[in-house]
């Protein structure tokens, strides 16, 4: 099924790094709307590379400024796909304990993520191989390389 001539399908390419695990940190976005892109990073001097890429998920559709039908979202985080996809629903009905009845890890960042998915129709979860020569996943890669590199100082 296509989508309406007026509602063009935004994708986005996400990507975390990180020095040392815990240390300086970025994540980087690619925002693709019909022929426009836009490119987005940060950092954080002190995190973990699990927290910058659902930062990268999280900023992606927060730079979304209104609600679409349809997003596609491509990461090489297996975490932040399984997270989404297979943990997350078990997390909110235990009341953000695992399995194990702990404490999820990064919590606020899976709850910020959660959000910004509901305002949208339909995201889309996809998963490209890392550092395998994806155009938009080493475009991403470089970006939060770049926040990582700014976050250091």
């Amino acid at each position: 099924m296509s989508e309406p001539a007026d509602e063009k399908l935004v994708e986005l390419f996400t990507d975390g790094a990180c020095s040392g695990n815990p240390g300086p940190g970025g994540w980087g976005v690619v925002l693709r709307y019909g022929d426009h892109e836009r490119e987005l990073h940060g950092g954080d001097p002190a995190t973990t590379n699990n927290k910058m890429e659902l930062t990268a998920v999280i900023e992606g559709l927060a730079a979304l400024n209104r609600p679409l039908p349809h997003v596609r979202v491509f990461s090489d985080s297996t975490y932040v796909l399984k997270g989404i996809s297979e943990w997350m629903r078990g997390w909110k009905r235990n009341g953000w304990k695992t399995a194990a009845k702990q404490p999820v890890k990064n919590a606020e960042l899976w709850q910020r993520l959660d959000a910004e998915v509901r305002r949208h129709g339909q995201v889309e979860w996809n998963w490209v191989k890392g550092h395998s020569g994806h155009p938009e996943n080493e475009r991403a890669d470089k970006l939060a390389c770049r926040g990582r590199d700014e976050a250091r100082g």
